[in-house]
């Protein structure tokens, strides 16, 4: 297949100022896509924008991508990312995001031929990837991030497990399943006055606490499941998990 001419033959298909062989194209009111062939010239770096289109920050994230695409892929074919980006404007992204074929799907239902040439690439931030997403948590994190909102605040990478005795809530999967940190605050904050319930979160680094009550807050290193519980305070502990969420 020539990518070139798939391209440009987009309706309103327009060379992308400040980068060779990419364009811009718009299928859709509210939706902006730029595009650029990747240094083999044998696929298409494609980013999607919705009520977001920002020129600079797509000739950037797109000219990252082609430039180090194969150090993304290698470090994770499904979800890779890497840091040292520098986003132009008042954008604070750091790194860049190439999303695999198998991930996105992109294309699928017209033009399926083209979809295994396609791999998506976002402004993203380093707090929201572990580098070893499996497929199935790739596809998770693709859907809960929505990328294509280029003016977004960062979504660390959270996973978490709950129970809790007082209000009967708890988990629904059997691990630690992704969510939102504003999720975490809540499920920590109902933890008071409840006995025997718990919270479980999982960081970027892949670094797990949990959160207990016994007439007080107590969070324990959980990586191997035996560390020592320490008591704290809910302030402490709200500043504490925020805290692991970035850093």
């Amino acid at each position: 297949m020539d990518i070139r001419e798939v391209v440009t033959g987009f309706r309103g298909a327009a060379p992308l100022e400040g980068l060779d062989d990419a364009w811009t194209w718009a299928p859709a009111p509210r939706l902006d896509f730029a595009g650029a062939l990747s240094a083999d010239g044998k696929r298409l770096l494609q980013l999607n924008a919705r009520d977001s289109f920002d020129k600079d920050l797509a000739v950037a994230t797109l000219a990252f991508a082609r430039a180090h695409e194969e150090e993304i892929v290698a470090r994770n074919p499904y979800f890779g990312a890497l840091d040292g980006f520098e986003a132009p404007g008042e954008h604070r992204f750091d790194s860049v995001l190439c999303i695999a074929p198998e991930v996105h799907e992109f294309y699928d239902y017209d033009r399926p031929e083209l979809t295994p040439l396609v791999r998506l690439a976002f402004p993203a931030y380093s707090v929201e990837f572990a580098g070893d997403e499996s497929l199935k948590e790739a596809i998770t994190r693709f859907d809960l991030m929505r990328p294509n909102n280029l003016g977004r605040d960062p979504l660390p990478f959270l996973k978490m497990r709950f129970a809790n005795t007082r209000t009967l809530g708890r988990s629904t999967n059997k691990g630690r399943g992704f969510t939102d940190p504003r999720n975490l605050e809540s499920e920590l904050r109902q933890l008071d006055g409840s006995p025997g319930s718990f919270v479980e979160f999982e960081n970027w680094h892949r670094h797990v606490w949990r959160v207990e009550w016994h007439d007080g807050y107590y969070v324990a290193v959980w990586d191997t499941q035996d560390g020592e519980p320490r008591e704290t305070t809910l302030g402490e502990l709200l500043e504490f998990s925020a805290a692991q969420l970035r850093g």
